[in-house]
């Protein structure tokens, strides 16, 4: 068995490599002339909807497919995944839950004063609002620190692609902090902010359940209406193809917007639906080109779980 190491497969392999994310697809063509095979490998993977509804967490498919993942103590308010795909649920209670991808559930850590919102950074601590006025800042392995005390009652949470914090207050302001806590106010005069997220352009989008809508600001904070209409929109989340996955808890249903605006149905669910959530792709960590004999294999480990193609 020989490696089959050159530059120019090693680039299309990275290249595969980083579509794979956004694409949630990986396609590798190597042909190699004079004794060698051509091979064609393809993986699949699919991003899975989670939606905090009551009593229940619910999982849909892309295709729609719905199905309760666990069964919640409380009545799930906010959801957030970290990187290895636990996810994060929170009730405004004092408890932070945390359930493994088998539904194993556990207590992850008690949240002063109500836990209320749920966002994680890039280096994988989670950043927690609570009715208390204050958001605290938890490392993977638990410890908690107080991030800022200057919010009211935060009604969504969401990190930019910079690592800033953007918050929004029962005050009706939209506040970023960056990562050393410093607040400005990015926008003000809203009244029902429910939700916020970020598409992979930067622009800031907004639930407001008092005007049915919603917003899309510009990294500027050019505000403009993306969508009206809505009976109640509670919570927001993009999927991997850039398309805004909204919760509506007056129709109870979960809608989903492509970038230029059109709204089409995804569910419609047994409760009131609150957070949205995204279960992480994988991507490869490691990638080879090998050769077996007279053919060429693709391997690529991942992440969360190892896939040979061939």
């Amino acid at each position: 068995m020989q490696e089959l190491q050159f530059t120019a497969a090693e680039s299309r392999l990275s290249a595969a490599n980083s579509r794979i994310k956004s694409k949630s697809l990986l396609r590798v063509m190597c042909l190699a002339l004079g004794g060698a095979a051509l091979l064609i490998a393809t993986s699949a993977h699919t991003q899975n909807l989670f939606v905090a509804a009551g009593a229940n967490i619910l999982e849909i498919t892309p295709s729609g497919l719905e199905s309760s993942f666990a069964a919640f103590p409380g009545s799930a308010r906010e959801l957030a995944f970290n990187s290895s795909g636990d996810l994060f649920v929170v009730d405004g209670g004092d408890n932070i839950y945390e359930f493994r991808p088998s539904g194993m559930q556990s207590i992850f850590a008690s949240a002063p004063a109500g836990a209320v919102e749920l966002a994680f950074n890039s280096s994988g601590d989670l950043f927690v609002g609570s009715q208390g006025g204050a958001i605290y800042e938890l490392t993977p392995g638990g410890t908690e620190n107080i991030f800022t005390t200057a919010v009211n009652i935060p009604q969504g949470l969401a990190f930019n692609g910079a690592g800033d914090l953007f918050e929004a207050d029962d005050s009706g302001n939209i506040y970023q902090f960056t990562p050393s806590g410093v607040r400005t106010t990015f926008a003000s005069g809203l009244s029902g902010v429910t939700g916020l997220a970020f598409n992979s352009s930067g622009n800031l989008f907004v639930a407001d359940n008092a005007s049915d809508s919603i917003y899309e600001y510009t990294p500027g904070g050019m505000k403009s209406t993306f969508a009206s209409g809505l009976g109640n929109p509670t919570g927001l989340n993009f999927n991997s193809a850039g398309d805004l996955l909204v919760s509506d808890a007056g129709s109870v249903a979960i809608y989903e917007f492509t970038p230029d605006g059109t709204r089409s149905l995804v569910a419609t669910l047994p409760q009131y639906p609150y957070g949205l959530a995204f279960q992480p792709t994988p991507e490869p960590s490691q990638s080879w080109l090998i050769l077996l004999g007279s053919g060429v294999w693709f391997y690529a480990r991942y992440t969360h779980k190892n896939h040979r193609l061939a």
